[in-house]
């Protein structure tokens, strides 16, 4: 795969066009043709789906891979489902998103010195990505991370799938991963020398917002706020304090 590219909008471009994992190219282009009852006046996006945010954002939060009816119909990451409502709002809660919702690709949220991107650009089937299809598509994610190095100085990762699928990636962008690779787990934080004079980064990892775990309590609003809240400080962003925003 050719990824070669100079600047996240040239690459985010070339990642749209990707066809290298035949059962996901067949599963979203499907997805997208049959349509869920509730969105039949969409026209579905149906391709792989890039990152999003401002090329010199400060904190990247990586997921797991677009939902089917989800980034799959919108064409922009968490937008359009349950996740990306939970996500999004507690990004607005700390001033780190200029709306709480996110429902498509023109409604006008932008983020604040946050990106949002996934090991895995298009929708699987039953939201599982093999070991193969999480490999194929790892070098987007190296060549956005090296993209984003002169400003990037922490991670939040959503889950185990995206911690697994991430530690390789910021090894091959310069940084090094201590051996052997540390566990994922919520709330964990796990600081990264960077080789050849680039700069640390700081990985911290959060319970995925699925609505299996939003809806059991296993991560509550609070818990995802705090791990952001965290995170952001430590790239150096503002955030809104404790109560002066309208949370729950």
């Amino acid at each position: 795969m050719d990824t070669e590219s100079g600047s996240l909008a040239a690459l985010d471009g070339r990642i749209t066009e990707c066809r290298a994992c035949p059962r996901l190219v067949e599963w979203r282009e499907e997805v997208a043709r049959v349509k869920r009852a509730a969105f039949t006046d969409w026209t579905y996006w149906g391709r792989p789906v890039p990152g999003f945010g401002p090329p010199d954002a400060r904190l990247l939060i990586v997921g797991l891979a677009p939902a089917a009816h989800g980034a799959n119909r919108t064409g922009r990451m968490f937008t359009g489902d349950r996740s990306g409502d939970v996500l999004y709002q507690a990004l607005y809660d700390l001033g780190l998103a200029s709306q709480p919702t996110a429902v498509s690709a023109d409604d006008g949220l932008e983020l604040r010195g946050v990106r949002v991107t996934s090991p895995v650009h298009c929708a699987p089937p039953a939201n599982k990505p093999t070991p193969g299809e999480r490999d194929t598509c790892r070098p987007w994610l190296v060549q956005e991370l090296h993209l984003l190095r002169p400003t990037l100085r922490s991670v939040v990762v959503l889950g185990a799938f995206g911690w697994q699928a991430a530690l390789p990636a910021f090894a091959a962008a310069g940084w090094t991963v201590p051996r052997p690779r540390p566990a994922f787990a919520h709330g964990a934080r796990v600081p990264l020398d960077g080789r050849d004079g680039l700069g640390g980064l700081d990985v911290f990892g959060c319970f995925h917002v699925s609505q299996r775990n939003t809806f059991t309590g296993r991560l509550t609003a609070e818990m995802l706020r705090e791990v952001l809240r965290t995170a952001a400080r430590t790239a150096g962003l503002p955030t809104t304090p404790p109560g002066d925003a309208d949370v729950p």
